[in-house]
Order: structure tokens, then C-alpha cells, then sequence
């Protein structure tokens, strides 16, 4: 590589609207070992416009190009889920190592193929499951691993996020459960990751997927309009360990209690909290061993690999993953810890037995690993 940084082409990178102006534009900008090399949107003006904002040597309107760029080593896909495909595969096919927002595909069978050719490349395929570096889940599943609570016997995790009932047009796509983003894909597949991530797989599950606002108000057209997306999800099972496992995540109209999971064991307790995903924000933390009240639990700072100067919020995660993401490719290995491709497929798999869990009625064996 021409220089210590990873070089980057983003495809997606609106410079005002969307994901990657929210979280992984700042998280670029003060990356120690990422450079934004290359920005791509679908136009030529806001194209240019990405690469002032942020910096970036190159702009591309079509992410063809991008791929085929040779001053660029990685690229990361920052598009809407339905559009997640061609880009990540074009830039396979490109021989360069791919950051893919979560989810991988919009179907299981479009995750599996990507997955099956990065592989055959022989690049690094990261994705968007940024929980797994979050330093309080990292924490966690430290101290859960090295035998804080004892035998785990419990655990719940819930996430309760509000606003379902109206829309803008930029947003209403999603009430479409065919076309991948959905409370069931992206807030139940980012905090079930994270919780399994924790504590184990699920070894058998019952699941009810539901959607009980049927219609969404389009804010700026004011039309109703259907929805097939789901917006509460119910989980309950047996973990691989042995332990039983309850969840519940949804999309409410009002006043949300936001993230919370809890581990219970024979020895200790541990509770999780935040305002939203926890992909998204700060988590705290909490323990007790051998009875007593739940006191705060510090999270070493060896757990923080970005620098300090590294935006709090969406981006802080980000920020995490991307920096695991260089040292794979300077490394040639990814720990099976962090969310790579086959992560990807794992839990891709996991929500289609949810799904099919739902539909059937029945409790049904598990087919993920964490």
C-alpha cells in the first residue's frame, strides 16, 4: 500500500442525508488508520460536494469506477439495504477488501454469495455489526467469559425504540418487509448479535414476528400507506450453554424505555442500558457478585482503540469497527469476534428461523453461531 492509511472509497456518501454523513463520514475524519481516499454518491454535483466536505482526493458518480480505481484498497458500501448487492460484489469481483453496512444482503441467499466470494478472493468482508466493538459489550463479554456471574442461567435483553406511526417519503421504502429494513432485520438483528455475541447462541427458539401498526402516515404527501414490515418481535429459547433467553424489541409510537439486557447467573448479575441499539451509543454497566445491589462497572480504556478525538455517538462504533477492519487487512486475519461476512450469514440465518419460527407456530432448532 502507498501509504500507512488504508485508502478508502465510501459509495454512498451523501454529504447531508443518510447513514454515512451520521456515523462513518466523522468516524473517517478522525480514524487513525483510514483515509477517505474516494467518495461516491449518483450524482456528479453532490459527488463533488462529499469529497469538499470530507476531504477526499477522488469523486465518483458511478461506483463502478470507484471499484476499479486503483489508488483505493478498501471500500466500504453505505447504501440503502435493497442496493447493498451489486456495489459489494462489483467490488469483490475488484479484488478489494469490503466494509458492507449491515444487512449484508437484502435476502440470506444474496449474504451467502458475497460471502462465498470474498472468500474466493482471499479479501477482508466486514460488516456493519458494529456492537461487537462496542467497549461496554466488549467489557461484557469479557467478564461473563472469565466467570463473573458464574453459570450463566438467564438472560433477557430488551429495546424499545419509538416512532411507527408516521414517516417521511425518504423513509417510507421501509415499510416494504421485502426489501430487507425492518425492526425485525436492523434493530433486532443489531442488538440480537450483540447479546448472542455475549453470551451464546441460541440452541432452539420461539419467535413471534409481529406488525401491529399495519399503516404508516407519509408526513409530507399525507397518504396512508400500508406496511408488511414488522414492528415487535418476541424471542424466547434456549442458549447453547444451557441457559434459557427472552427478548423483546420494538417499534412503538410513544416514549420508548430504550436498551436493556440482562445476565443472570449463579454466582452474579450484569445489566447492560442505553438510549437506543446498542450499536448506536453509549452503553453502561452494571454488576453484583455474591448478592448485594448492582453497582456502575468502569470500562477499561484498553477496550477504546480510536482516538480520543473520535465523535461520540454513531460514529464512536463505527469508528471501533473500522479500525479492527484495518489491522484484518494489514494482518491477513480477522478475529472470529468481530462482525465479518460470515458473522453476517449467521445471523442472516438466525432471523430467517425466527421468521419461520413465527409462521409455523412451532419452536424450531437454531442454525446461527456466534
Amino acid at each position: 500500500m502507498a501509504s500507512d492509511k488504508i485508502r478508502l472509497g465510501v459509495i454512498g456518501a451523501n454529504p447531508n442525508v443518510g447513514w454515512a454523513p451520521r456515523a462513518h463520514l466523522p468516524a473517517l475524519m478522525a480514524s487513525a488508520d483510514v483515509e477517505l481516499t474516494a467518495v461516491c454518491t449518483t450524482r456528479p454535483e453532490s459527488a463533488a460536494a462529499a469529497a469538499q466536505k470530507y476531504g477526499a482526493k477522488l469523486a465518483f458518480h458511478d461506483y463502478r469506477d470507484l471499484v476499479a480505481c486503483p489508488d483505493i484498497d478498501a471500500v466500504a458500501v453505505v447504501v440503502r439495504v435493497p442496493s447493498h448487492y451489486e456495489p459489494t460484489r462489483a467490488a469483490l469481483l475488484a479484488g478489494k477488501h469490503v466494509f458492507t453496512e449491515w444487512p449484508l444482503g437484502k435476502t440470506t441467499a444474496e449474504a451467502e454469495e458475497l460471502t462465498a466470494l470474498a472468500q474466493q478472493k482471499g479479501v477482508q468482508g466486514f460488516v456493519g455489526l458494529q456492537a461487537r466493538v462496542s467497549p461496554a459489550i466488549l467489557y461484557l463479554k469479557e467478564l461473563v467469559s472469565s466467570g463473573y456471574v458464574g453459570e450463566v442461567l438467564s438472560c433477557h435483553m430488551s429495546l424499545v425504540r419509538d416512532g411507527v406511526l408516521q414517516r417521511n417519503s425518504d423513509r417510507t421504502w421501509q415499510r416494504d418487509a421485502a426489501l430487507g429494513a425492518t425492526t425485525l432485520t436492523i434493530a433486532s438483528g443489531h442488538s440480537i448479535d450483540a447479546m448472542r455475541f455475549v453470551v451464546g447462541d441460541f440452541r432452539e427458539m420461539a419467535a413471534l414476528v409481529s406488525t401491529q401498526v399495519p399503516q404508516w402516515l407519509e408526513v409530507d404527501t399525507q397518504r396512508m400507506l400500508d406496511v408488511s414490515a414488522p414492528d415487535n418481535i418476541l424471542v424466547s429459547g434456549r442458549l447453547t450453554n444451557g441457559a434459557v433467553a427472552s427478548v423483546h424489541v420494538a417499534s412503538i409510537p410513544w416514549a420508548g424505555s430504550g436498551y436493556r439486557m440482562e445476565i443472570y447467573g449463579r454466582q452474579g448479575s450484569l445489566v447492560a442500558t442505553g438510549e437506543d441499539s446498542p450499536q448506536l451509543g453509549a452503553v453502561q454497566l452494571q454488576g453484583t457478585r455474591g448478592g448485594g445491589t448492582l453497582e456502575p462497572l468502569d470500562i477499561p480504556q484498553r477496550l477504546r482503540v480510536v482516538p480520543d478525538s473520535m465523535p461520540q455517538g454513531a460514529p464512536y462504533n463505527v469508528g471501533q469497527l473500522y479500525a479492527h477492519f484495518a489491522r484484518a487487512i494489514r494482518t491477513g486475519d480477522a478475529s472470529p469476534s468481530y462482525a465479518t461476512f460470515e458473522t453476517a450469514v449467521d445471523l442472516h440465518r438466525l432471523i430467517d428461523t425466527l421468521s419461520a419460527s413465527s409462521t409455523s407456530g412451532r419452536q424450531l432448532a437454531a442454525t446461527a453461531r456466534s
